[in-house]
């Protein structure tokens, strides 16, 4: 089984940086895409940033020139370091990850990211 763990939401002013985490663990024996989404109240669950096992990156519009998505592919982790924060970023964010030659999927569990006007 695979398992994502996200860490590092959590409360923030307006302007303010968050650093997320997402440890990815479990029988994979590669990771081919992990990213970030995020899910607002009555909204869609949106991208944010991805990174593949070859470095590209694809950001959400809303979120281009503020966040900055990298990988530790040693340790399965990615991170999603949020800057310049809006209100307007109040959401779950959510780690997922493909894996095992495009093959699977998983969700982590979500942490929740509230910026303070």
């Amino acid at each position: 089984q695979v398992q994502l763990v996200e860490s590092g939401g959590g409360l923030v002013q307006a302007g303010g940086s968050l650093k997320l985490s997402c440890a990815a663990s479990g029988s994979l024996f590669s990771i081919d895409l992990m990213g970030w989404y995020r899910q607002a109240p009555g909204k869609q669950r949106d991208l944010v940033a991805s990174v593949t096992s070859t470095g590209g990156t694809l950001y959400g519009e809303s979120v281009k020139g503020r966040f900055t998505i990298s990988r530790d592919n040693t340790k399965n982790t990615v991170y999603l370091q949020m800057n310049s924060l809006k209100p307007e970023d109040t959401a779950v964010y959510y780690c997922n990850t493909i894996y095992g030659g495009w093959r699977d999927n998983v969700w982590g569990q979500g942490t929740q990211v509230t910026v303070s006007v």
